[in-house]
């Protein structure tokens, strides 16, 4: 059977891989939203404009900025992605040995797309909040906390059965995707600004509700679907949340799964491979099972009260190989085929 599996999806990249022709785009552009301008008080003096003091002047900081791009033929809803740690949305867009990302994927199943970079990060630097920029060296801690694997004697080497690209080019292509948040002080993301880019990313999704007078599917991934369960408490213009491999689900007395209840919104979740046959002397191996149990938690309570969510663990119907940025594998396009279907079987293709 799962010889079966895995032919199929090899045909599936290869096929898709032949039919990609080209994007027929109608509107495309790029936007800055949400955030706060703060102000420093005393008078500017536009004759001393190099004072040190910053007295009498404003700055524009915390928003999201925002690229987009509008197919020509319109058959889905809006989807808004969020990347997660240490990313942008340059995640979404490529994979390390360039392919095409989910972006485009959707975008030719005719979805508008709209690529997020959360406050303070990529092209949203602007932060009201001081930060540091770590010089560390934590390439192999990102490569073991995202489970693709052991880095041995100065080589990263995938856990078997691997879809990771890692020939050399792909991996240096990886590291380079990642990027510095600019208003944090810890490199391990303990003093993160959940609620400022929560209300970004509601002001995106206002945004886009505005000019299209649709809601939107909203994707995440990683410490982005922890934010993310903040949105709705901010807007009530989410159509979908697709959750790949969250930070975690909110619990089912807190406020977020409340609003997300009270809105009715469809949830998936997406979590890969490496988990449950995860090596135990890595730490991330335990971690990811109890992020995976708060999902499953969150979906039997929704459940429970006639909400619609699912927890898709894809080696349980037969997609194997997969690790923390599924979205960038060999067969990302297998799982995006899989979560297509889950749209349009809930009516969220218009």
């Amino acid at each position: 059977m799962k010889k079966t599996i895995a032919f199929l999806a090899l045909f599936l990249i290869a096929t898709s891989a032949f039919a990609k022709g080209d994007i027929e785009i109608k509107e495309q552009g790029i936007f800055s939203v949400g955030g706060i301008v703060k102000s420093s008080e005393g008078t500017f003096n536009p004759e001393d404009q190099w004072e040190q003091t910053g007295a009498g002047q404003t700055t524009h900081v915390d928003h999201a900025n925002v690229l987009y791009q509008i197919p020509s033929k319109v058959t889905g809803l809006p989807i808004v992605f969020l990347h997660g740690y240490g990313q942008s949305r340059m995640g979404w867009m490529t994979t390390p040995d360039g392919r095409e990302g989910w972006s485009n994927f959707f975008l030719r199943r005719g979805h508008p797309i709209y690529l997020v970079d959360e406050p303070h990060r990529g092209e949203a630097g602007s932060t009201s909040i001081a930060g540091i920029i770590s010089e560390k060296t934590l390439d192999q801690r990102w490569y073991t906390q995202f489970r693709i694997g052991r880095w041995v004697n100065g080589k990263s080497v995938v856990n078997t059965g691997s879809q990771f690209p890692n020939d050399n080019k792909s991996v240096d292509q990886f590291f380079r995707q990642m990027t510095p948040d600019t208003g944090m002080k810890s490199d391990m993301g303990g003093d993160f600004a959940y609620d400022i880019v929560a209300k970004a990313m509601a002001a995106t999704i206002d945004e886009v509700f505005a000019r299209t007078g649709k809601k939107s599917i909203m994707v995440t991934h990683s410490q982005g679907g922890r934010a993310g369960w903040l949105v709705p408490q901010y807007t009530k213009n989410v159509a979908a949340i697709v959750a790949v491999e969250p930070g975690g689900a909110p619990a089912p007395d807190s406020a977020e799964y409340k609003e997300i209840v009270g809105q009715e919104i469809p949830v998936i979740f997406y979590f890969g491979d490496y988990i449950d046959n995860g090596d135990p002397k890595i730490i991330a191996t335990s971690m990811w099972k109890m992020m995976r149990e708060s999902c499953y938690a969150f979906t039997k309570a929704y459940a429970a009260v006639g909400g619609d969510s699912a927890v898709i663990d894809l080696p349980k119907i037969g997609i194997f190989g997969n690790e923390h940025f599924m979205f960038q594998d060999y067969n990302s396009d297998v799982i995006a085929e899989h979560l297509n279907d889950w749209l349009i079987d809930r009516k969220l293709r218009k």
